[in-house]
């Protein structure tokens, strides 16, 4: 059975939102200098979504070699509700659909929903899951508390 509660803020993220020093996890695994690359199994548009924040991530030390797979998960999730999202513009969120007597012959119309609701959803649940990790949700910003006066947003507030 895991550990009960919400899961643990990374280290990096809790320096970030100035938690008390004593509640700071000093002795967590540090990664080795892996390689920050997509993988080969990322598409070429999720791979354009890795190249959008990736920098901007490593940069700040929440994106390293450990997180290449969950990442990259995030970018895929990224592509497929883009094109769910697309096909419902296209589509609309409720299709007719023919209705089959037990022979097979064709008896009529139904309404329902369009299954691309399915993928839009299940992606954006991935997606949530995932920026939450990577500090990528505005409530997972709003927190932070960085010293020093007001900066821009332009700024990169952890490596000057």
């Amino acid at each position: 059975m895991g550990e009960r509660g919400p899961a643990k803020t990374p280290t990096n993220i809790a320096v970030l939102h100035g938690h008390r020093k004593d509640r700071i996890n000093q002795n967590e695994p540090k990664p080795g200098a892996l390689a920050v690359e997509p993988p080969d199994w990322l598409g070429e548009q999720a791979v354009e979504v890795w190249h959008t924040l990736a920098a901007d991530l490593k940069a700040k030390g929440v994106l390293t070699g450990w997180d290449v797979e969950a990442f990259a998960s995030w970018c895929d999730a990224v592509v497929r509700r883009r094109h769910a999202s697309k096909r419902l513009q296209v589509e609309g969120e409720v299709i007719e659909l023919p209705v089959f007597n037990k022979n097979g012959e064709e008896t009529g119309h139904r309404y329902a929903k369009n299954p691309w609701t399915l993928v839009l959803n299940e992606a954006d649940a991935q997606m949530q899951k995932y920026a939450a990790r990577f500090g990528l949700t505005p409530s997972d910003r709003a927190s932070l508390s960085i010293g020093g006066g007001a900066a821009s947003a332009d700024d990169d507030l952890l490596t000057g």
